[in-house]
């Protein structure tokens, strides 16, 4: 019930692992994240141990400081969106 768009461009397992060793969230989806009814737009960062849910059941929100929109109870992360690490949506 996930739709991801992809990325425009991809990062090497050296880049990966600087930005991982910097503490900055490499673009795709991190470790134990769980992610339901959603749609991530390209080059989104999510970071591991997120839950993305929807789980106070929001039928519209805007977020886009913090990287995402809810519309009829869809959560949408914006393009080029980073979500932190533990984030919980």
């Amino acid at each position: 019930d996930t739709m991801m768009m992809g990325a425009d461009y991809y990062q090497t397992e050296a880049e990966i692992a600087s930005n991982l060793a910097e503490g900055k969230v490499p673009i795709g989806v991190g470790k134990n994240t769980k992610i339901l009814n959603c749609i991530i737009d390209k080059n989104a960062k999510i970071g591991k141990d997120v839950i993305i849910a929807n789980k106070d059941k929001v039928e519209e929100a805007d977020r886009p400081l913090e990287g995402f929109y809810i519309r009829s109870g869809i959560m949408v992360v914006l393009k080029n969106a980073t979500i932190p690490d533990g984030t919980i949506i």
